[in-house]
């Protein structure tokens, strides 16, 4: 039976998986221009509710409602190594997921990839959050064009209605303290990224034992990672260490 929250089905010969987590306002379509796998390691979809071909399904609400839902229906793809990427939003939602798990005390991600976010307790943070409608409906637009599409009146409104919700998870989401994660955690930030630069990102080390924390700021802009560049498959395969690795 087909698993309603990821694009497609996982396959039985990888040696390892990472979970991807879209961006706010859209879904695991917007991963596309990646490529289904980077050596052996299997890229894997995540497609919440409420958005492409989960529309009719009810919006998740909050980072921990949507934890709850992935971490119980993927439950049976954390058979090997395995790690989660998110962008900016996307970041939060794996994050989420992945400090579930750690409380369950089962398994956990070999490495979470916070691209273009701050920690949990410094936010929460970005431009986006303060935005009206009219102004979030520019900014679809813009990513609409980013990702090789024409925006359309008729998506750039039901894209928008998902946008508000995915802000107000956003806005909820905050951590009075860091906490330490049991897996590696690799925070990814971007050269020319306008939203959120670098540096903002230096509250990402307290959620990681010293030896397991790793930075790196890639060349790009804010929406450089649509096109899965060589750099950062490099970085995605270097969390997730199994033999034979290599990327093709």
């Amino acid at each position: 039976m087909k698993n309603r929250l990821l694009l497609r089905r996982p396959a039985d010969d990888c040696a390892a998986r990472v979970f991807c987590f879209p961006y706010s306002g859209l879904g695991a379509s917007m991963f596309t221009q990646w490529p289904r796998r980077i050596g052996d390691i299997e890229i894997c979809l995540v497609q919440p509710p409420g958005r492409e071909n989960r529309i009719k399904h009810p919006h998740y609400g909050t980072y921990e409602q949507l934890a709850e839902e992935v971490a119980d229906g993927l439950a049976p793809y954390f058979d090997r190594p395995f790690g989660f990427f998110g962008h900016c939003g996307g970041a939060l939602a794996g994050f989420a997921t992945a400090l579930l798990l750690a409380q369950r005390d089962g398994p956990t991600p070999d490495c979470v990839y916070i691209s273009s976010q701050v920690a949990p307790h410094d936010g929460p943070y970005g431009r986006f959050l303060g935005m009206t409608d009219d102004e979030l409906a520019v900014e679809l637009a813009d990513l609409t064009r980013a990702m090789g599409g024409e925006p359309q009146p008729d998506i750039l409104a039901l894209s928008l209605r998902v946008l508000r919700a995915d802000i107000t998870a956003n806005q909820r989401y905050h951590l009075a303290e860091p906490v330490v994660l049991p897996g590696e955690l690799r925070a990814i930030g971007w050269s020319e990224d306008r939203e959120i630069r670098p540096a903002q990102m230096d509250g990402w080390p307290a959620y990681a034992a010293p030896d397991r924390f790793h930075r790196t700021v890639l060349a790009g802009t804010h929406h450089e990672f649509l096109k899965a560049p060589l750099a950062l498959q490099a970085e995605l395969a270097a969390g997730l260490r199994t033999p034979e690795r290599q990327i093709r």
